[in-house]
């Protein structure tokens, strides 16, 4: 069998090659040609060569002879013919970042109709949108608080949460309107290997009910109570049962200002009661309220997925979940000062001004 001669190689050219075929930032295919020029430069048979390499003999020889008659230059792709890419990422981004004209009648684009409002593929804008991070289907809530006392509020609950006063009980204190007594028009399908849960779309009502409830926030207990209506006289009703469950002691009560939280007869009451305060979250700031946090949980892990055949099916579960959150509450640990939310308070307010 005839073997070729080994190839000679052209000064300072091994160790680029050599750099070149374990490069893994680079092409793949071009260090392949390195590896294929370094192993002919052994004396290597070009079956062997091939093999190493994971490419044919024919291969092998073209490559060679490339490197023999260019040198390195040779190695790389040559110019290819045909059309160039008619894409305008620009303008797709940009077109994107636009509303859309109101001859087309929607309020953002899909792939396909800017594609067909482009003249490009379909391909073409998923491709933008993803290198891009654009995703026009999508659109998430904001809301800024127009609380002229933001500041002096946010600083004073934060306050609370991080150093509570010493031989006082700070709770968070709110209500959860309209809970629905909701039956399901069929029995509900249990969970089966290979299958989730399963219930029907269709429902009946029977009724709604407010949950009050009182989250204590060094220990995560909850007390709780669940009225028809959520009026004053049901706000003030409920702020005595949580005044007589921590009997002689401050209780410093965090919530919102709703109406009925300021109504003449609470402020009477909160008058002859003075080891009760109150203390209001800024307008629009719910999410400082922790018991908003309880809130959530209750609904996503009793009250959402249940089947009530009535308003005191529901307050009985719902008792049911707090007595065995109580069992295994525990504390709600705060972490962001007052000034790291103001400072992002003041950030989105200066990006909405700017827009």
């Amino acid at each position: 069998m005839r073997v070729a001669a080994p190839l000679v190689l052209r000064t300072g050219d091994r160790e680029r090659l050599a750099k070149m075929a374990s490069s893994r930032a680079g092409e793949a295919g071009l260090a392949r040609r390195a590896r294929i020029v370094l192993l002919a430069a052994e004396g290597l048979p070009h079956t062997e060569v091939a093999e190493r390499c994971g490419t044919s003999v024919p291969t092998v020889r073209h490559w060679r002879s490339r490197y023999v008659a260019a040198g390195i230059k040779a190695l790389e792709d040559l110019p290819r013919s045909g059309r160039p890419r008619s894409v305008d990422e620009v303008k797709i981004v940009v077109t994107t970042l636009e509303p859309p004209p109101k001859r087309l009648g929607v309020t953002h684009w899909s792939s396909r109709l800017l594609a067909r409002e482009l003249g490009v593929s379909t391909a073409s804008i998923i491709e933008v949108w993803r290198k891009w991070e654009l995703q026009p289907w999508r659109r998430e809530g904001f809301k800024f608080s127009t609380d002229p006392k933001l500041e002096a509020k946010l600083t004073d609950v934060v306050g609370l949460y991080l150093h509570p006063p010493e031989n006082a009980v700070v709770v968070c204190v709110d209500e959860k309107s309209q809970i629905q007594a909701l039956d399901r028009t069929q029995p509900v399908l249990p969970l089966r290997p290979g299958l989730p849960e399963r219930a029907t779309h269709d429902y009946i009502r029977h009724g709604v009910t407010t949950l009050f409830a009182a989250l204590e926030v060094a220990t995560g207990q909850v007390v709780d109570a669940c009225y028809p209506r959520h009026r004053h006289q049901e706000f003030l009703r409920f702020l005595k049962k949580v005044a007589a469950a921590w009997p002689g002691q401050d209780l410093h009560v965090v919530c919102d200002n709703y109406a009925t939280h300021n109504h003449p007869e609470v402020k009477a009451w909160l008058a002859a009661n003075p080891r009760v305060t109150l203390h209001f979250t800024p307008t629009g700031c719910s999410w400082l309220n922790l018991v908003e946090v309880f809130f959530s949980i209750i609904t996503r892990q009793a009250i959402r997925r249940g089947t009530y055949r009535s308003v005191k099916e529901l307050t009985t579960k719902i008792g049911e979940f707090i007595d065995g959150w109580n069992q295994r509450s525990q504390p709600f640990v705060w972490t962001k000062s007052a000034d790291e939310l103001l400072a992002k308070v003041k950030k989105k307010e200066t990006s909405r001004a700017e827009h």
